[in-house]
């Protein structure tokens, strides 16, 4: 198998798992959250910085590299790995979200989904079998098969043949996998915040036999109260021998309480795009670098921080630069933000490793500022 997982230990406190995922790139410590890097760059940061900061694997995306610069010639330029110079592991998903999420521009019916690009409003056609070619093209270490994303809210004869639809997809993408030998295609679990859906859906991907298997269609627009019981109805449905992915959840609480209810892997763009505004996650929870109190600050931002940032410079001159619309201001928040989320699993591993994982949860919640579930 291109990918493996190996469970090294589970917390006696929660159940939360600590393991080590196996790729072609590299040996991944779980539970691990991925920046994303839509583009083939995560927005700002060099590929030696997210090494610095200890950045196991990262995110691209199918359908924005399929528009631009296309799938032909990331091949042709040796697979996103050499094109972007990243020697550690990567993950692509399928498009799917994207698509969906263009609700205005597409149509779905039971071979894909036609849509206009959003960059030029030409018509496009994505399958199964298309988000396979391009994902087989791009090289990732780990790819997603192709599902559709319910909205939230939406009625459940609206979620049941969407999710239907979604396992037969997920059986095309299994046909059309050309890679299998250096590529893990995962399957995605759906059916909305309906418990029946969710297991459902698990058990017809799990007697699949996929690699390892993504939670999608959550972080969409619920509370997380219900993001919670949707896993809690899932996780136990899915095999422990293999990894299993949470989709575009990035918040530090979700982190934790994903950790907390068995998820290996997270990714989300939240810690880069509210870097771009000046919002900077810190042990002491959210610092709007923005604000005018900080024009005189000389601290850190972050006083239990080491990351680059931290360590070279205050508060009062991120603001300045934040401010003038400086470029280094927004690499240095997205520095900070990412190597915060990136410590944090570390610190989840090591309360895995002494079973204390539910303490751990209490304590950071207290100093973060979190009590009713919300960190961001």
């Amino acid at each position: 198998m291109a990918v493996r997982y190996e469970l090294i230990k589970t917390c006696k406190q929660t159940g939360a798992r600590l393991g080590k995922l196996h790729t072609p790139h590299g040996t991944i410590d779980t539970p691990v959250f991925m920046p994303v890097g839509t583009l083939a760059t995560v927005k700002t940061m060099a590929p030696e910085e997210l090494k610095e900061m200890d950045a196991q694997i990262i995110l691209a995306n199918t359908y924005h590299l399929f528009l631009r610069p296309g799938h032909e010639l990331v091949k042709e330029a040796g697979g996103l790995h050499s094109f972007m110079n990243w020697d550690r592991a990567i993950l692509t998903d399928s498009g799917g979200f994207q698509v969906f999420s263009l609700s205005n521009l597409r149509q779905i019916d039971e071979e894909g989904v036609a849509f206009r690009s959003h960059l030029s409003g030409e018509k496009l056609f994505l399958s199964p079998e298309k988000a396979i070619e391009i994902q087989n093209a791009l090289g990732a270490d780990i790819i997603m098969a192709f599902d559709e994303c319910a909205p939230y809210p939406a009625e459940h004869d609206y979620v049941k043949p969407s999710m239907e639809r979604t396992t037969r997809w997920a059986e095309r993408c299994l046909k059309a996998h050309e890679r299998s030998h250096d590529q893990a295609l995962f399957g995605i679990v759906q059916g909305g915040m309906y418990k029946d859906l969710r297991q459902q859906s698990a058990k017809d991907l799990v007697s699949l036999n996929f690699p390892g298997y993504a939670i999608g269609g959550l972080s969409v627009g619920e509370p997380h109260h219900l993001m919670y019981e949707v896993l809690e109805d899932t996780v136990p449905f899915l095999p422990s021998t293999k990894p299993r992915y949470l989709m575009g959840v990035g918040s530090p609480d979700a982190l934790v309480e994903g950790a907390m209810r068995g998820i290996d892997m997270f990714d989300c763009v939240l810690p880069t795009r509210i870097a771009r505004n000046g919002t900077c996650m810190t042990s002491h929870g959210r610092l709007v670098i923005r604000n005018a109190k900080y024009a005189r600050d000389f601290t850190p931002l972050d006083h239990n921080c080491d990351c680059y940032t931290c360590r070279n410079y205050s508060r009062a001159y991120i603001r300045h630069l934040i401010k003038s619309e400086e470029i280094l201001g927004v690499r240095l928040t997205t520095y900070h933000n990412l190597h915060f989320l990136i410590n944090l699993m570390k610190q989840v591993r090591q309360a895995i490793m002494e079973d204390r994982l539910r303490d751990f949860r209490d304590e950071f919640f207290a100093s973060y500022g979190i009590h009713d579930g919300r960190g961001f």
